[in-house]
C-alpha cells in the first residue's frame, strides 16, 4: 500500500532580496524556520500568506531564534525588515500555518528546537 504525500502549499513565505518588494524572490511554503535570514537569503522585505487566521510569523532579532521578538497573526506584508524588533533588524524566523502561543515561541528561543513537523532551513 503506498502512502499518501501531502504537499503543504501555506502558509507562503515570499522573501525579498530588496526593500518594497523588489529584487530577487524566493518563495518558501510549509511550517518553517530560518536561523540565518542574512546569511542564506539576504532579506530585506516579505510577505506572509496563509489561509488560516490562526497563521504565525515570529521574527526574532538574532541569529537560531534568539533575541528579542515580535509576533504577527494572520497576513502580513512588511516592505522594510530594518529595525521592526525594538529597534533591531529581523535576522532570525518562524513561518506556521498554526497558532503558535507566546510559550511555545519562548520555548524555542530557550532550546533552539523547532516543534514536530517543521523545517529547518
Amino acid at each position: 500500500m503506498n502512502k499518501a504525500v501531502i504537499l503543504q502549499t501555506f502558509p507562503r513565505l515570499s522573501l525579498y532580496s530588496d526593500e518594497n518588494f523588489r529584487g530577487r524572490v524566493r518563495v518558501l511554503r510549509g511550517n518553517l524556520g530560518i536561523r540565518n535570514l542574512d546569511g542564506r537569503f539576504d532579506v530585506e522585505s516579505l510577505r506572509f500568506f496563509s489561509t488560516s487566521f490562526n497563521a504565525t510569523l515570529v521574527l526574532f532579532s538574532r541569529r537560531n531564534f534568539q533575541g528579542a521578538f515580535r509576533v504577527f497573526r494572520g497576513n502580513r506584508s512588511i516592505a522594510d525588515l530594518d529595525d521592526i524588533i525594538a529597534g533591531n533588524d529581523a535576522n532570525s524566523l518562524i513561518s506556521s500555518n498554526v497558532r503558535l502561543t507566546l510559550a511555545q515561541i519562548r520555548e524555542i528561543r530557550r532550546t533552539g528546537r523547532l516543534p514536530s513537523g517543521f523545517r529547518r532551513i
